[in-house]
């Protein structure tokens, strides 16, 4: 129910407006002086104020500066007698929503208001969904306590306030446009547009068009004026999603609005002003693809001002629990009971590879969500793949013990720099499969060591403290979330 205030020194128009507005659904309030109305103002919600124009004491003009000042999104609507519509003019010019003429219809009265009223609606869902998102995108609020996250919240919370290029890389599903919004929502630029633009998704000509628009008949389809991301995005922030997908032609174009911050649209003459932050996001390593020439090295450093590099999630496995936790929460919002998850089912979690990173999991979470038939997710709700994963190149363990085996591969230790190395108690080959999967997925874990060999776990430790104690592998983490990576001899 919409809240007005109707102030007029007039007490029978009072009581008129208030039964005949009242009858449409609105709580109506009254005041009979300029100085009571402000009190009200100053000290109800209102969503629209009706005054009349000449009162006694404080007039409309006074009441409409006050509330122009203290509640800025609070529409007024005047009321004036037919001599003084210039004095309504002047009101408009200062702020007032509209002005209504004595006598006046009632439907003309209702009309007004009702636009007011929807005004003002407008308004506070407006500033909800503004400050939904500048909370939803506070880098305090992306998920995340391991060592690699916390510095990304301290280079955020560093670079959000400056004007600089960021490049965000990272492989696919980490996070990359999280963190892009993260900086845009925690900059001065937090209430002008984030507009994103995903580089690989469109070919080169569309694109163009898209960052730089066009000009009515400048291409075939081009049938009117179209502004493109870079004016869409003025005073705000572009993200470039996918940056290394660009064609050479336009990285050219970008460069030089990069540099200038001017660009004309496709098919026209005139050069326009833009000021514009830019934060690029790739899941390539960009030095790599200036190396091999797929990419302009000036645009790199152009590009390269700050550098923020999004770890996959086998590189932050304590922040697994945290981020099942969050998806648990976000997949049972409408549901009437909460889910927990199995230590077993967390486990497993813990111990897979990832390689659709943080979007994957949550894709994970959501399907055993729906599968699960009591208030517990168990081992067996969460997909095959991940109860017993494949080794790369779709190789199942039982598959990659008999490779190796079977090549007898003496010299992959050599190959890795344990030439030196002698082994005790026969299980050199389990300790060589051990180190061939290490350097294919980047570490290993107790399970991980056990499975492979169809040795126990308690074995497994063993064997691999050993070859922590050579300096073969370093243990990284505690407990559960245990990993061991290559060590240096």
């Amino acid at each position: 129910m919409e809240t007005l205030l109707i102030i007029d020194d007039e007490k029978n128009y009072l009581l008129v407006l208030e039964d005949l507005l009242a009858e449409d659904g609105y709580e109506v309030i009254t005041a009979d002086s300029g100085e009571r109305g402000l009190e009200i103002v100053r000290s109800s919600d209102l969503d629209v104020l009706i005054t009349d124009m000449k009162m006694p004491g404080m007039d409309g003009m006074v009441l409409l500066e006050h509330c122009h000042t203290e509640k800025p999104d609070l529409p007024v609507i005047m009321m004036t007698a037919f001599g003084s519509v210039e004095k309504a003019v002047e009101a408009m010019r200062k702020g007032a929503f509209d002005y209504i003429l004595k006598p006046f219809k009632n439907e003309e009265l209702k009309l007004t208001i009702r636009k007011a009223a929807d005004h003002s609606q407008l308004l506070r869902q407006n500033r909800y969904l503004k400050q939904t998102l500048q909370d939803r995108y506070q880098f305090s609020n992306i998920i995340g306590k391991s060592t690699q996250m916390l510095r990304i919240y301290e280079l955020i919370e560093k670079v959000a306030p400056a004007k600089a290029t960021v490049l965000v890389t990272g492989e696919s599903g980490t996070g990359k446009e999280l963190i892009a919004r993260a900086i845009h929502f925690n900059s001065p630029r937090k209430d002008r547009p984030f507009i994103s633009v995903n580089c690989g998704a469109l070919p080169e000509n569309l694109l163009e068009s898209e960052l730089f628009g066009h000009e009515k008949g400048s291409f075939t389809g081009a049938v009117s004026q179209r502004k493109g991301r870079f004016e869409l995005a003025h005073g705000g922030t572009l993200f470039l999603d996918e940056i290394s997908e660009m064609s050479t032609p336009l990285q050219v174009k970008l460069l030089r609005v990069l540099q200038e911050m001017e660009f004309e649209r496709v098919g026209g003459a005139q050069t326009l002003k833009v000021d514009v932050r830019v934060v690029a996001a790739s899941n390539r390593n960009l030095r790599q693809e200036v190396d091999q020439g797929r990419f302009r090295s000036d645009l790199f450093y152009r590009l390269n001002v700050v550098h923020v590099h999004v770890p996959p999630l086998r590189e932050r496995v304590d922040d697994i629990p945290l981020l099942v936790n969050h998806f648990l929460h976000k997949c049972t919002q409408d549901r009437p009971e909460s889910l927990r998850i199995d230590a077993e089912a967390m486990r497993c979690l813990i111990e897979y590879l990832w390689p659709g990173n943080v979007r994957e999991l949550e894709n994970v979470i959501e399907r055993s969500v729906i599968l699960c038939n009591g208030r517990e997710i168990l081992l067996k709700d969460l997909p095959p793949e991940l109860r017993s994963p494949a080794q790369p190149g779709g190789l199942q363990a039982s598959d990659f013990r008999m490779s190796l085996d079977s090549a007898g591969d003496r010299g992959r230790l050599a190959a890795l720099g344990f030439d030196d190395f002698t082994a005790e108690g026969g299980f050199r080959p389990r300790q060589m499969r051990a180190l061939d999967f290490v350097r294919s997925n980047g570490f290993i874990t107790n399970r991980h060591y056990s499975k492979l060999n169809d040795i126990s776990e308690r074995q497994a430790l063993r064997e691999l403290s050993e070859m922590v104690d050579q300096g073969m592998l370093n243990r990284v983490g505690k407990g559960r979330a245990c990993r061991y990576v290559l060590g240096s001899v």
